[in-house]
């Protein structure tokens, strides 16, 4: 079965490198900041009274990403929240290649602008080393998720790691590739 190139990545390689490449004078196309991964991670606190809320996260997050998650444990014991080393405590998926591309091309263009009151995505949450990490507070924005399935609305963190050397770098690619930052 042939395989087709992700949209995203024929944007990224037509469009968006040889921009990149004229804004900021690099010398080489090698030195072209690119996605690197994506990491899907939602946290599941109630996974400890519950074994069967964990299943349905993990069934979630395989139908939005394509790729099954893993089950992420606690690295260290919480008296408070009544937590001990080696729980389980969230889900998490990393995203490389061609998947990597088709989650980001659904997320920009179909996910966000499903969620309620949406006006961008904020172009402060940058982490200094050029990865961008980002919110989103329902599942639901994703095709993929039956509404009449879903036992609790969960949030999940996601995480756009590329090669970018600065902050601003980061910032030019994503928006290149369609990232409706807030103005």
């Amino acid at each position: 079965m042939p395989t087709t190139t992700p949209r995203l990545k024929v944007k990224y390689k037509e469009e968006v490198a040889p921009a990149m490449m004229k804004k900021f004078g690099y010398k080489s196309v090698m030195e072209i900041p690119r996605l690197d991964k994506v990491i899907v991670n939602v946290g599941c606190g109630d996974a400890r009274d519950n074994a069967k809320a964990l299943e349905a996260v993990v069934k979630d997050i395989t139908a939005i990403t394509g790729q099954k998650a893993i089950i992420t444990k606690a690295r260290k014991s919480v008296a408070n929240f009544k937590l001990r080393e080696g729980m389980p405590v969230g889900v998490k998926v990393s995203l490389r290649q061609n998947k990597m591309w088709e989650f980001l091309d659904r997320l920009l263009n179909v996910a966000l602008p499903r969620v309620r009151d949406f006006r961008g995505i904020s172009a402060n949450a940058f982490d200094g080393r050029g990865n961008y990490a980002l919110g989103i507070k329902e599942q639901l924005v994703f095709p993929e998720i039956d509404y009449d399935k879903i036992e609790k609305i969960r949030g999940m963190n996601v995480v756009i790691c590329t090669t970018a050397k600065s902050d601003e770098e980061a910032r030019e690619l994503l928006t290149y590739l369609g990232a409706p930052f807030t103005q």
